[in-house]
């Protein structure tokens, strides 16, 4: 890895079959030990259950207000600075219940690929 900024291009953003819009801004093999994503959560809508495989995700809140349901943990509220811990293959789905889009970064390490994801949801 060498020394680097990203500015963040909004351009980039794209919809995803989990119900959410993700802009991908460090996720390289470059970088295999971790991967950031900003994911953005409409009005209303709730993101599909889903796990990871072998890998750990880290919800940062940064805007709005969600209801996360993480493995057998009942579901909680969480607002921006909130922190939630997601271990490999711990099924998981976060809400939108505030007045505004519902924005965090999604810190996953190692980095996140596609095959790792794994859609539960009924």
């Amino acid at each position: 890895m060498q020394a680097e900024i990203r500015p963040m291009n909004l351009d980039a953003e794209f919809f995803t079959p989990e119900l959410c819009y993700i802009n991908e801004l460090s996720n390289t093999v470059n970088n295999p030990d971790v991967s950031i994503a900003r994911a953005r959560i409409e009005l209303g809508r709730t993101t599909r259950w889903h796990r990871l495989h072998g890998i750990t995700e880290r919800y940062v809140i940064l805007q709005g207000e969600g209801l996360v349901e993480v493995g057998d943990l009942p579901a909680q509220k969480v607002v921006a600075g909130d922190v939630v811990l997601i271990p490999p293959e711990c099924r998981q789905r976060i809400a939108n219940i505030g007045r505004d889009d519902l924005i965090f970064l999604a810190i996953c390490s190692p980095r996140f690929q596609q095959q790792a994801y794994e859609d539960i949801d009924e």
